[in-house]
């Protein structure tokens, strides 16, 4: 039974290769008397001729390993491939911490806890780069007794 015509014709309809064309077993004599391309479009409609999905690569492993590197995982120092810089750049790095120097001084001028002339040194200072982190510029406000009161360090609870 060669069904080689069919399979050509089946194919130019579905618009793909002659490989990807499927024929329902059980209806074998129906695909055979088929030859032409209304009888095949009507064997198609009735699904007894239909087109194989693509074969494509499987994402299961890919998935498995990010959902890993979610975790931390796989971080490696094998991992790890260029320069500390040329993954996070030091100016983002130097812009995140200004941002958050900046604000803990806007806040405490806002609730007046620091005077316009300490709060104008201290920002400078940060611009400087004095400060490490938001927890030494409070260790250094606290250490100087620039506040009135002191600073507490609130943990945010979510």
């Amino acid at each position: 039974m060669n069904l080689k015509t069919q399979k050509r014709i089946a194919a130019q309809i579905l618009k793909c290769g002659t490989t990807r064309v499927t024929f329902d077993l059980e209806r074998l004599n129906d695909i055979k008397e088929a030859i032409t391309k209304s009888d095949m479009r009507s064997l198609i409609k009735e699904g007894v001729v239909s087109r194989k999905a693509y074969q494509s690569q499987s994402r299961a492993r890919a998935r498995k390993l990010s959902e890993q590197r979610r975790k931390g995982n796989r971080k490696g120092p094998g991992s790890i491939k260029g320069t500390k810089n040329a993954r996070v750049k030091r100016k983002s790095l130097w812009v995140i911490k200004i941002r958050i120097l900046r604000g803990l001084l806007k806040e405490l001028k806002s609730k007046g806890k620091l005077e316009s002339k300490e709060y104008r040194s201290l920002l400078m200072k940060s611009k400087g780069g004095y400060f490490r982190s938001k927890r030494h510029l409070k260790l250094y406000i606290n250490e100087h007794k620039l506040t009135k009161g002191g600073i507490k360090n609130e943990k945010k609870t979510n």
